[in-house]
């Protein structure tokens, strides 16, 4: 952020926060619409089953796991392309 004024920095800063907070609401709507549709399927109780709150809490712990393995792939990957510019 070298060369840019106090108030383009400010807003630089507020525009990657807004994107951060709309990238979250879209990994959570993802899963929340991923683990519904793969484990709620009896509409005709108000209570969640056992069933299905066991499949939700499997599929939030799977998806959060596979999400953080990503994370760290794509940090992996992206050293080694430094490293690689770097030579």
């Amino acid at each position: 952020m070298d060369g840019l004024t106090a108030s383009e920095t400010r807003e630089l800063e507020q525009r990657m926060q807004k994107r951060q907070v709309k990238e979250f609401i879209g990994v959570f709507s993802n899963l929340v619409d991923h683990c519904f549709a793969s484990c709620i399927d009896d509409f005709t109780s108000k209570s969640v089953s056992t069933r299905e709150s066991g499949c939700v809490t499997r599929c939030v712990q799977k998806y959060l796991a596979t999400q953080q393995r990503l994370s760290e792939r794509f940090q992996e990957n992206t050293a080694e392309m430094n490293q690689q510019q770097q030579r």
